[in-house]
Order: structure tokens, then C-alpha cells, then sequence
């Protein structure tokens, strides 16, 4: 893949808003070369509508990933779609919405994966654009680690070793390694749902948080069980979640990058402090 793509056709999708519990409609329109992925808020006057999907406009990170653009305007939720934008190969689209946030769908990024496959890309006459890592990275927030190294011998695709380790016995500690210059997100990620716990819900929703989330979008874990009625999808959907979230941060970079990434108990704020330290760093790394 040399040449940068996007899509070969529109896609619309509708789903809940995860904080808001309001439906929200979603196109997803090929777009120029060197546009990068874009989202356009069609409920804000069109000359503050446009939000570039970038690491230096994330304004929050809880709960998910949120941009702002100059004007003050913001898109949520974003990094279940950008996961899947990366996984697929999308390099330019243009993202539209009528609300704030994206919809949460199923709470993985197999709908948004699923319709891009089936859409298809094009590819444009123009060179793709790789960020190589040269030099290792790391930071630190609160109890999360994050760092990216340079791939052995230069090779290219991106490699995540990740580990999270929670005191609920239900998911306790998991470790894995994906290797996308071998798999496929579709396979290994793509499907792993969002996870949160029975103790939580109440205390977000009475703070207008997660107003959306159901069983039908997140897996709900219970003191010593998960109160899904159909289980999990995989024995360990937890990490396999977090390394989704990661991919979906990690494309806030405006392009692919080739390295080795390390995450320990992973969080979005981290995932965006790795990204604006790696940058800071013109000696860390070549487009």
C-alpha cells in the first residue's frame, strides 16, 4: 500500500450516543488525498463545523477520546471509529454527525469495520506517509505506562505488548501481544468490546455520564461475574478492548506508524501524552 486511499463509496451508519443516550446519524464520505480524517458537526454553523482528527486537539479523556477544533467545538467517542479507520487502511475521510459524539454501536469497532469492508477503499495517485519511529518514547500517568520503540532491524507495521491488571477477580491481570505486521485488526481486535462495572453506572449517570450504555453496548462486570446474559466474545475481550482503544489513539497521530508499543494498565490519557511526547521529539522519529 504506497498510495494513500479512501473510501469507494459513502457509508451512513446510526446508533446511541453513549453519554447522551440521543440517536445519532453518521456518514462517512471519501475525501481528498492529504485530508487525513476529518469530522464535520452538521448540528454547528458549517464554518465552525469542521474538526481535524488530530493528538493536538484532544481536550479529554475520560471515558473516551474527545477533539476540539479552534472554535470550541468538539466530537467524543471517537476511538472505536478511528480504530477501525486504521485497520481497514482508510488514510482520508470526512466524518459526519449530527451530534457531539459518535455512536457507541455495540461498543467495539466491528460495525465500523464490517461496513468498510464491504465499502471498500480506492486508492489515490498521491504517496502514503509513514511516521518510523528512531528512538524510544515513554511516559507515565498515574498508575498507566505507555512507550514506543523503534521496530528491530527497521521493519515496518506497528507491534503493541499490552497489560492490564484490575483487583475485580473477573478480569484480574491479562497480558498480550498483537503484531499487525502478521495480523489483522479485524481478527484480533476488532470485535473486543467496552467493559465497566456494575458499581460505576449509577455514579456516571447521576453525573450525566453514560447515559446510553446498556447491556447491548458495553460488557457490565459485576462483582464476581459478567452480568452479560451472552458472556464474552473472547476469554480476554478485557485487553483485547484496551488494545483497540490504543490503535484508535495511536491514529491520532494523522498516520500510520511503524514501532513498538508497550502499554501497562493503558488509559486514553496516557495514550495521548505518548503521542505529544513522541511528537515533541523531532529526533524521535521520520515521516
Amino acid at each position: 500500500m504506497n498510495s494513500q486511499t479512501t473510501l469507494l463509496k459513502p457509508i451512513a451508519l446510526a446508533g446511541t450516543g453513549l453519554h447522551s443516550g440521543s440517536q445519532v446519524h453518521m456518514r462517512l464520505l471519501p475525501a481528498a488525498a492529504d485530508t487525513g480524517v476529518v469530522f464535520r458537526r452538521l448540528d454547528v454553523e458549517p464554518i465552525r463545523s469542521m474538526i481535524p482528527a488530530r493528538y493536538d486537539a484532544v481536550v479529554d479523556t475520560r471515558l473516551g477520546t474527545t477533539i476540539r477544533n479552534a472554535h470550541g467545538v468538539t466530537v467524543s467517542t471517537i476511538e472505536h471509529v478511528m480504530a477501525a479507520l486504521w485497520g481497514a487502511g482508510v488514510d482520508n475521510v470526512l466524518i459526519e454527525l449530527d451530534a457531539p459524539e459518535v455512536p457507541i454501536m455495540d461498543g467495539s469497532s466491528e460495525p465500523f469495520t464490517a461496513e468498510l469492508a464491504a465499502t471498500g477503499l480506492v486508492y489515490v495517485p498521491v504517496p502514503r506517509r509513514v511516521l518510523r519511529v528512531l528512538k524510544k518514547v515513554e511516559v507515565r500517568e498515574g498508575g498507566s505506562y505507555a512507550s514506543v520503540s523503534p521496530n528491530a532491524e527497521g521493519d515496518e507495521g506497528m507491534v503493541i505488548d499490552i497489560e492490564v491488571n484490575y483487583s475485580n477477580a473477573v478480569i484480574g491481570r491479562q497480558t498480550a501481544r498483537y503484531d499487525f505486521r502478521e495480523q489483522q485488526f479485524a481478527d484480533t481486535l476488532s470485535r473486543a468490546r467496552t467493559f465497566g462495572f456494575e458499581y460505576e453506572v449509577e455514579a456516571m449517570q447521576k453525573a450525566g455520564l453514560a447515559l446510553g450504555g446498556s447491556l447491548d453496548n458495553a460488557i457490565v462486570v459485576g462483582e464476581n461475574r459478567v452480568l452479560n446474559a451472552e458472556g464474552l466474545r473472547f476469554d480476554d475481550e478485557f485487553v483485547r478492548h484496551k488494545a483497540l482503544d490504543c490503535v484508535g489513539d495511536l491514529f491520532l497521530a494523522g498516520l500510520s506508524v511503524d514501532g513498538h508499543f508497550s502499554f501497562v494498565r493503558p488509559g486514553h490519557g496516557a495514550n495521548n501524552l505518548l503521542l505529544r511526547a513522541l511528537m515533541a521529539d523531532s529526533s524521535a522519529f521520520e515521516v
